[in-house]
């Protein structure tokens, strides 16, 4: 009997839980509850006005731009390049974390904002500019964006790896630069970007790796086989880089590549 009637207050309890959630799920149900405003955009089907569907079609290109920017920034500028020196300037160093992820993609993100700038003012002035004072219409503006940019994409392009593209999509070789569509020269650039970038950060890794050779080399004949050269040579290879004053170096060589 005392077992029964110690069950009791749980079974209260629970049913006044089980009931204060029903009223809860049931107040939508009473008209408690606000209607919730809903947006909806289509395209109609029967537009014949041209100014309008015009602009909606440059409002989803804008969109689609904006989604796309990402991607962008990092196949048609030179963040590609800087990202991987930089990466290899940090292994070659052995500092794994340091500097941190986000101090080199900030400084390689502003580097590339310095080294785009004349590519920017120039789709600024003859582009983008004119058609927001309305004297050219939103296709015009979009070739004129083009020019700059294929102009620098072209002064870093290699030949070699423009021509394995069409030997993939098996299109014809075009006859002038301008028969080169976009889409394929910016895989072809970022290609070039990958090798020069490889290429700089193995020319960096060289007096690091002869510093960690003498360093290992020095511990080799003094028996100290159980220490790590890599925490010897590690002090000695910041020395190095700041002696030889490395960020300004470095980042003045990376801007200078994009200047011939």
């Amino acid at each position: 009997m005392a077992k029964r009637i110690s069950r009791k207050p749980w079974r209260g309890r629970a049913a006044k839980l089980l009931l204060s959630l029903a009223v809860l799920l049931a107040l939508p149900a009473l008209g408690l509850a606000q209607e919730i405003p809903t947006i909806s955009l289509n395209l109609a089907g029967g537009q014949t006005e041209p100014e309008k569907v015009s602009l909606l079609l440059e409002i989803l290109f804008a969109l689609t731009v904006l989604s796309l920017a990402p991607a962008i920034m990092l196949t048609v500028t030179s963040f590609t390049r800087l990202i991987i020196v930089f990466h290899f300037l940090r292994q070659a160093m052995g500092t794994a974390t340091m500097p941190p992820n986000q101090v080199m993609i900030s400084l390689a993100i502003f580097l590339t904002l310095v080294i785009m700038f004349p590519v920017g003012k120039k789709i600024n002035d003859q582009a983008f500019q004119p058609y927001m004072d309305q004297q050219i219409g939103f296709s015009t503006a979009l070739d004129r964006a083009q020019v700059p940019l294929r102009e620098f994409l072209f002064k870093h392009t290699r030949e070699k790896d423009l021509s394995i593209f069409y030997s993939i999509t098996k299109m014809d070789r075009p006859q002038t630069k301008e028969d080169v569509p976009t889409i394929m020269l910016a895989a072809g650039y970022l290609i070039s970007e990958l090798k020069t970038g490889f290429t700089i950060g193995f020319m960096i890794y060289i007096p690091f790796l002869i510093l960690d050779m003498v360093v290992a080399s020095i511990l080799l004949s003094m028996g100290m086989m159980m220490l790590p050269p890599v925490m010897i040579s590690l002090p000695f290879k910041v020395l190095l880089f700041v002696m030889v004053d490395g960020w300004n170096l470095l980042v003045g060589s990376m801007v200078n590549t994009y200047a011939i």
